[in-house]
């Protein structure tokens, strides 16, 4: 396949995923790990940094229980602060990638980072994992999506 033609069904999940009729997922786990087109090493790096070499001054400086009090807060901070908008920024930038190039779509499907999920008018749920092939899921949802 050229690399430059794009085929008609990555154009309809597009269409679908906008009209919020198929919701596509991401293995975050995958895609958050060195060597993922979508990873920062920055952004993983800085919190845990600044928690560690806040909570080891601390110590240094104040007290041991001073120290592990900042470490305390330090992990709730990553954990309900920063570790969501890490997810949320990786998968943006996973669907940005796979859904503006249809080779990145078929080698990240193919390694099992994405998957789809709709909800059918008539409540039945279709899922389309890396066994099965993606372009026969949204073409199948052509008769089964009312426009």
């Amino acid at each position: 396949m050229n690399p430059d033609i794009e085929s008609p069904e990555l154009g309809e999940l597009r269409d679908l995923l906008n009209a919020e009729r198929v919701r596509l997922g991401v293995h975050i786990r995958k895609m958050n790990s060195p060597g993922s087109p979508v990873y920062d090493y920055w952004e993983n790096v800085w919190p845990a940094a600044t928690i560690l070499f806040t909570s080891f001054g601390a110590t240094a400086l104040i007290h041991f229980y001073v120290g592990a009090a900042v470490l305390a807060v330090g992990c709730w901070w990553w954990l309900t602060k920063i570790q969501p908008k890490i997810k949320d920024g990786v998968f943006h930038r996973t669907a940005e990638l796979v859904l503006n190039n249809e080779m990145q779509f078929q080698l990240l499907w193919s390694r099992g980072v994405l998957t789809l999920y709709a909800k059918l008018p008539d409540g039945a749920e279709r899922v389309a994992t890396r066994r099965d092939d993606w372009r026969e899921f949204v073409r199948s949802l052509r008769t089964e999506v009312p426009a």
